[in-house]
């Protein structure tokens, strides 16, 4: 694998590689000294030209745990700014020696480009509307590691799936490892078209909030809409989030899932963060594992990658 572009190019074997991998990985996150050789003179650039948060740090954290070396590259401060193309930015990156350029994108494609102008392994850290690999792939570890397995586990994704990448990945890894996906919220919120997707849809969460493993909440993407798609983030709260009166109705084992970052009272209540059921912090957590574990099978020269530092 020299790329991680899409989840549609792992078969349900290279999913559960990489988070065999990341069982390893979070083993040494827990270490006194969580750092290991593994990627020592390898070269990592962090190429991000929307905002974020934990993408970013879980990505620069798995690349440092793995001894190589990174480059931060921020649209504020460099030459985008005085007009330089996305192909001249990676062109500039690319004459200064790396191995691995990470990439997130407003335009959907835009990783795919990047392979064509260098040689360095590309992956897919967010590519407009499109897709987030490593998200859907720790979102995945998260739900294996909570619930031993996802196949027949019964995920609702709730929200503007319409604007989200993330759905869109997470939909193919879930679906991938044998879970049933139902795709909830209002038809503004939903794309145009959804042959192919293989999942359910429905407008109304109470219809399937009793019945449901895994509800998965997404915020809404407002930076990317351009028109009304509710007539208020009131009634949209009333439909579609997880009020105190939904998160009642849970059932005891579901888990609750959501990929930050969080508008709270709009599609999660504050006492749902707070819930035993709630495990976004160790979606958070459990980033850097996969991470790393991405980067060691793009990267990895065979060093011996449980070994701590010498």
């Amino acid at each position: 694998m020299k790329h991680l572009l899409s989840v549609a190019d792992l078969d349900p074997t290279a999913i559960e590689e990489i988070l065999d991998l990341a069982d390893v990985f979070a083993e040494v996150g827990e270490r006194n000294i969580p750092k290991v050789p593994a990627l020592r003179g390898k070269s990592i650039a962090l190429l991000f030209w929307e905002d974020s948060t934990r993408t970013r740090l879980s990505f620069e954290t798995a690349a440092k745990r793995l001894s190589a070396d990174t480059m931060n590259f921020s649209v504020g401060s460099s030459s985008v700014n005085k007009g330089e193309s996305l192909r001249d930015t990676v062109e500039t990156i690319e004459a200064m020696g790396v191995d691995c350029i990470v990439v997130r994108h407003g335009s959907s494609g835009a990783p795919w480009q990047l392979t064509a102008w260098t040689d360095a392994s590309v992956i897919n850290a967010g590519d407009g509307w499109h897709e987030h690999p490593t998200q859907a792939l720790l979102d995945s570890y998260t739900i294996r590691q909570h619930r031993g397995s996802l196949k027949g586990r019964r995920i609702a994704i709730v929200g503007d799936i319409k604007h989200s990448r993330v759905a869109r990945s997470d939909v193919l890894a879930f679906r991938a490892l044998g879970a049933e996906v139902t795709l909830v919220g209002p038809h503004t919120l939903l794309p145009p078209s959804l042959d192919g997707w293989g999942v359910k849809v429905t407008t109304d969460l109470d219809e399937v909030l009793g019945e449901i493993d895994v509800l998965y909440l997404l915020r809404m993407q407002r930076e990317r809409i351009g028109d009304a798609v509710v007539p208020s983030l009131r009634e949209y709260t009333a439909h579609w989030g997880l009020t105190p009166e939904r998160l009642d109705r849970l059932p005891a084992d579901a888990l609750i899932m959501h990929p930050g970052p969080m508008n709270r009272g709009v599609e999660i209540c504050a006492e749902a963060t707070e819930d035993p059921r709630a495990v976004i912090v160790d979606q958070v957590r459990n980033g850097v594992a996969v991470r790393s574990a991405v980067l060691f099978l793009l990267l990895g020269s065979g060093i011996d990658l449980v070994g701590g530092e010498s």
